[in-house]
């Protein structure tokens, strides 16, 4: 399917050809606006196809870093997104489009990674959980840690500042199975450093929103190990193990520089699924 799908794309890029440099923007709609291309989010979206199309479209053009990827890549990350049903505005903290570089290549990769109210919902979805949850712990809330049931007890009344000393995820399934895991904040910063190709970058999601990728992390660890994951869940789990992988060293900073060579030349064939 992924392979099919990236044909389509390719041969939408390709029916676009123009010898002539064009702007980024243009290439995305040019691609976004090919028949096979739109049949693919219909296939996924139905009816709201035309919303997220055009909420690639505002993503891409309020986003120079994006601008330096390649527009087919960035249509096929979103893609998986649409698959998932999962909006890729950043204000809403479902799902990004990340742009990284290559430190090998030097090319700009786009890359999509999942929050942790992604993970959230597709949990809801799956119908097998009465609660799920994931909060920071401020200092003096924490008032027991249990170590062999991994239970804790937080009392917001005893918070005495807004330091963050660590974060937690819990869920309930309906069976009445509970599981709680909290990591403090030294603990998240030592996971991410060790996994995660993005930490530490400037301008990657755990610069711009350390507390989201904390409590994805928590989350992330916690349904991996304990939780019900569906079908849906495991190709979304797949999907967001790109920051753990030689993917990039490097997070985009923003320019407003186009290069001649960003040309739509449009070699690839179709590769049949």
């Amino acid at each position: 399917m992924a392979t099919q799908q990236k044909g389509l794309i390719q041969q939408a890029t390709k029916n676009g050809t123009k010898k002539e440099i064009a702007r980024p923007i243009d290439r995305l709609k040019g691609i976004l606006n090919a028949e096979s291309v739109q049949q693919q989010f219909k296939a996924v979206l139905a009816e709201n196809a035309g919303a997220f199309v055009a909420s690639i479209i505002d993503l891409y053009n309020t986003d120079r870093t994006l601008q330096m990827c390649d527009p087919k890549n960035v249509v096929m990350e979103a893609l998986k997104a649409a698959s998932l049903k999962l909006p890729i505005n950043k204000q809403l903290g479902f799902a990004w489009i990340v742009p990284y570089r290559d430190g090998k290549t030097g090319q700009y990769i786009p890359t999509f990674q999942l929050g942790y109210k992604g993970y959230i919902q597709l949990c809801m979805r799956t119908g097998a959980y009465r609660y799920i949850n994931a909060d920071v712990v401020y200092e003096g809330e924490l008032v027991k840690c249990d170590k062999l049931t991994g239970e804790i007890e937080i009392d917001p009344e005893k918070r005495i500042s807004d330091k963050k000393i660590g974060y937690f995820a819990f869920i309930e399934t309906l069976n009445g199975f509970r599981k709680t895991l909290f990591m403090p904040a030294e603990e998240v910063i030592k996971h991410a450093q060790q996994y995660s190709k993005s930490y530490g970058i400037k301008n990657s999601v755990w610069a711009t929103d350390f507390d989201a990728m904390a409590l994805k992390t928590c989350l992330r660890l916690l349904l991996s190990k304990y939780g019900i994951m569906s079908v849906e869940m495991q190709k979304a789990y797949i999907e967001d193990n790109a920051d753990t992988v030689n993917l990039a060293d490097e997070a985009i900073e923003g320019t407003e520089e186009f290069h001649d060579e960003d040309i739509i030349e449009g070699t690839s064939e179709i590769v049949e699924g």
